[in-house]
């Protein structure tokens, strides 16, 4: 029965993917472009609504044994570096590269699942030499930012849905303000 519901919440997120348009390599690029930041929105808004579930989750007891995941702060900075250079390179993240290839799609099949695969390969043909040289390189301690910063974790998801909002307003007009000078 564990198994059941990450299956289906799987299938529901990439169908729900699909059918909001967000599997479409354009609509990845325009965030590149500052033309579209629907991508953008959404995954904000996950993180906005994923921070508040846990921690209400949690603080309420629904889910007592649910651990707060600290992180090592230098190697994601680096990890999502190197997402980020190949996202923009390839133009689409790995979430529409499943999805298409879902789909039968043969322009995520082949480039975006060979990439997976040459990626794997990668990172097992030098995870001695590279990854385990980064973490002694790297041996901060993990950390919770709320604990980091010793406020409650409710103050910094209200300052983070603050910013996020704030966010999304003056990329509205941004984009506004563009389409308008690209109509004139």
């Amino acid at each position: 029965m564990t198994i059941i519901a990450p299956i289906f919440i799987g299938f529901l997120f990439g169908f729900l993917l699909h059918k909001s348009g967000m599997t479409r390599y354009h609509k990845i690029v325009n965030v590149f472009r500052f033309t579209d930041m629907t991508v953008l929105k959404f995954m904000l808004s996950a993180l906005v609504v994923g921070m508040i579930g846990i921690y209400f989750l949690v603080n309420t007891g629904l889910v007592p044994n649910m651990p707060i995941t600290a992180t090592h702060l230098v190697r994601n900075l680096l990890g999502g570096l190197l997402f980020g250079v190949g996202m923009a390179g390839a133009g689409v993240c790995a979430a529409p590269v499943a999805a298409g290839s879902g789909e039968g799609r043969l322009d995520y099949i082949i480039p975006g699942i060979g990439g997976m695969l040459a990626g794997a390969l990668l990172f097992g043909l030098t995870y001695q030499a590279v990854y385990l040289q980064i973490n002694k390189l790297t041996t901060e301690a993990r950390l919770v930012i709320p604990d980091a910063i010793d406020v409650n974790a409710w103050l910094v998801i209200a300052l983070f849905t603050a910013v996020t909002l704030l966010l999304f307003y003056i990329l509205e007009r941004a984009i506004k303000l563009r389409r308008n000078q690209l109509e004139a």
